[in-house]
């Protein structure tokens, strides 16, 4: 008896949209109070420029600062919502692009992307990886709501 993953990558990364889903779903819990108090991302973001290299607190000065209020309840949101569809398995590729992008978005800001120490990080590499993944090879998996 053969088994519908015998032979092809579909149940690994079938399996990794789970774990990546129940991720982001994980970060956005976090993240509850952003919806209705935007002060919380402006206290990230500020703790970040202290330490970014120049790109990234130009970032932070002139799109993500003055953008808080929108962009603290569209993270909670897109969190929510990719890590939503990854678990479930409703358009993967879709929904790893736009956490991939969430997710270089906050590596690019924090200025973390710019550092060594960025290829060793947990939230780094793998995370980025395993999106990247997903976006461009999720097509038609196993165990999914749209296939």
């Amino acid at each position: 008896m053969t088994s519908i993953l015998e032979g092809s990558g579909a149940g690994g990364l079938r399996v990794l949209s789970l774990f990546m889903g129940a991720f982001l779903i994980s970060m956005a819990f976090g993240k509850l109070g952003w919806f209705t108090d935007s002060s919380f991302l402006v206290a990230e973001l500020r703790d970040w420029w202290g330490s970014a290299p120049a790109l990234s607190r130009w970032y932070i000065d002139t799109v993500a600062m003055p953008g808080a209020p929108l962009f603290a309840r569209l993270v909670l949101f897109g969190e929510l919502a990719s890590g939503a569809a990854l678990v479930a398995g409703f358009r993967v590729h879709l929904a790893a692009g736009v956490a991939l992008l969430m997710v270089l978005n906050f590596h690019f800001a924090s200025g973390v992307m710019f550092q060594w120490g960025y290829l060793t990080n947990g939230f780094g590499l793998p995370v980025v990886g395993g999106l990247a993944a997903l976006a461009l090879g999720a097509r038609r998996l196993p165990f999914s709501i749209s296939r």
